[in-house]
């Protein structure tokens, strides 16, 4: 008797155990494994910041030696084992690749486009929410359905092809106008004239829409709308897009009369040496030259270039981000800068006073605080000041007071807001990760370091305890970025990183945070780097990456720019942006821990 009932016992464990493990019996060791995606990475350990090993094709067969958490570890041939994400396997049950394919439902030519219907909509690895989540997509965007499954659809994203819940998306035929402009009316309202030579038109404003045809340089078009930066046109009679970058609008009111040069004020040139261009584009013709200092007037404005009268009679176009307009300060308002003769006092000991306006130059004396000097001049965000002897230098204005009539410059709030403040700067990439490359092979580790040295100039002349992650061009996992910051108990953690996309006509900086604790450090960075800068606002927003989710301290992911969108590049690698950027998230630092 004793004996059956320990034997039922026993095989009452077994049920159980089938029961509560069943994925882990399913894969148990020995179990085959296929890959489900082109090309996945075989990494050395069970993440993402563990080396590669080496490349699985889709439709490979390897058997699993063992799991832990979403990573499984793989038999890789000659002796090797290697680690491939979970959820980018199936089980090899011995069906045929064609058989993997039809799990999934193929995309109809009624349901090619989705429009997200929600804000912060997650985008994951998979077709389930056990699956990671690879980002956050934003409401009224629209995307391209790469296959749906169940009540989940793929979609063509910026974090590339994800999944996400059908229920939070409305669906659009590529033979039919998107639902965003179904109700614009489709009476032209200006013509335009094609910039340059094979312009792809396409269906909805999106890079992977269906191709309609191209233009030539000269086309001349009927403009309908405009969205974001593609331009709604009248194609063959029926509604079409084209990037807005290459194409020269003009009103239909101005058609039948002269055209005007009333003037829309004057610029001055900031860059050394500027070319003028003969349309609004990169890809205009160069038609001449104009250098820093020079004065112009703005004859139109268009997509961030200006029209100038460069010479007498003759017109061209030029960068606007190189053009820096009547009342427009790149640091602080004309009447907040103290005129020749006042009175700054440094605020700390030790303070560099140098040769010439740049945290590179050569150091020439040093200041101690409540020391006093009278004011030359005013040079981007720089003090020129009178020293003994009949000299002058240059001190920076974060570190001075200027008194009541002029604040300080990147200080607001009394006091020394970032007096010991430990800042960890985080430049991404680095080593054989090169991060994105730009349109015209910009690397984004080499922008990030420049961009977290500018700022830590500042940090420490500010009295800031800096910490990088990295100084030099050296591979960091992300968990040692997140060590680097719970070790030093940071105040702040900053990564620094620029964006691309496969649709090139995207722009703009976004902040991310992951916890609420975050989010307020978010806003106050965000906001004012981009009061510096001559970029689209993407705001700040929550995203689900490694070094700000796994992250105790405040701790924020900045994407500076577009290296993906060749004028973007052109702006945020030049070295007026990045002294424009580490300003504006100096000032914001200093404003978040003046509160």
């Amino acid at each position: 008797m004793l004996r059956r009932k320990n034997l039922i016992i026993v095989l009452c464990f077994i049920l159980l155990a089938s029961i509560v493990f069943p994925f882990e019996k399913a894969m148990a060791d020995g179990q085959k494994v296929k890959i489900g995606t082109d090309s996945l990475n075989v990494r050395t350990g069970p993440g993402l910041s563990y080396p590669v090993l080496g490349m699985a094709q889709k439709g490979e067969s390897f058997t699993m030696i063992s799991k832990q958490d979403e990573w499984i570890e793989i038999d890789f041939g000659s002796g090797q084992k290697g680690w491939v994400a979970d959820w980018l396997v199936v089980p090899d049950n011995g069906e045929s690749e064609t058989a993997i394919e039809q799990k999934t439902e193929p995309v109809t030519t009624t349901n090619n486009h989705a429009t997200v219907t929600t804000d912060g909509l997650r985008v994951r690895g998979g077709p389930s929410t056990e699956h990671r989540v690879l980002g956050l997509i934003e409401k009224n965007k629209e995307y391209r359905i790469v296959s749906q499954q169940g009540g989940w659809v793929e979609l063509e994203t910026q974090f590339g092809n994800g999944w996400v819940s059908s229920e939070f998306l409305n669906f659009t035929s590529s033979s039919a106008p998107s639902q965003q402009s179904s109700s614009k009316p489709k009476s032209a309202v200006k013509s335009g004239t094609i910039t340059t030579n094979s312009l792809n038109i396409r269906s909805e404003p999106s890079q992977g829409s269906a191709l309609l045809g191209k233009f030539a340089k000269g086309d001349k078009v009927e403009i309908i709308s405009q969205q974001n930066d593609w331009t709604e046109i009248s194609y063959n009679g029926a509604s079409a897009w084209i990037s807005s970058q290459y194409v020269q609008a003009q009103s239909s009111e101005a058609k039948n009369s002269k055209k005007t040069k009333a003037s829309e004020g004057s610029g001055k040139i900031t860059a050394t040496s500027l070319n003028v261009r003969e349309t609004p584009s990169l890809n205009g013709k160069n038609i001449g030259t104009v250098s820093q200092g020079q004065t112009f007037s703005i004859i139109e404005e268009q997509n961030n270039w200006a029209k100038i009268e460069y010479e007498s009679g003759v017109y061209g176009w030029v960068a606007g981000w190189f053009l820096e307009k009547d009342g427009q300060e790149s640091a602080q308002s004309s009447a907040e800068k103290p005129a020749a003769g006042k009175k700054i006092t440094i605020l700390q000991n030790g303070s560099n006073v140098r040769q010439e306006a740049n945290t590179s130059s050569q150091v020439i004396e040093r200041a101690n605080q409540g020391d006093v000097f009278e004011v030359v001049s005013y040079e981007n965000d720089w003090y020129e000041i009178k020293l003994s002897g009949g000299k002058t230098g240059f001190i920076a204005g974060w570190i001075v007071s200027s008194g009541k009539t002029s604040p300080n410059v990147g200080n607001p709030g009394s006091g020394l807001p970032l007096q010991n403040k430990t800042i960890v700067l985080d430049p991404g990439h680095g080593g054989r990760d090169n991060g994105t490359t730009g349109a015209s092979g910009t690397l984004e580790k080499t922008v990030t370091m420049a961009t977290a040295e500018l700022l830590a100039s500042k940090l420490k002349s500010a009295g800031a305890n800096v910490v990088f992650t990295r100084q030099q061009d050296t591979y960091v996992p992300l968990q040692s970025r997140v060590s680097s910051s719970h070790m030093h108990n940071a105040d702040a953690f900053l990564s620094i990183h620029y964006d691309s996309i496969d649709d090139r006509s995207v722009r703009g900086m976004t902040t991310y945070y992951y916890h609420d604790y975050q989010q307020e450090l978010a806003a106050d960075v965000h906001s004012s780097t981009i009061a510096k800068i001559n970029i689209p606002d993407r705001g700040h927003r929550q995203g689900d990456y490694f070094v700000i989710r796994e992250n105790n301290r405040k701790a924020i992911l900045l994407e500076l720019g577009y290296l993906s969108n060749p004028a973007e590049e052109m702006i945020v690698s030049s070295p007026q942006y990045q002294e424009a950027v580490a300003t504006g998230i100096f000032q914001g630092l200093a404003r978040h821990f003046s509160k």
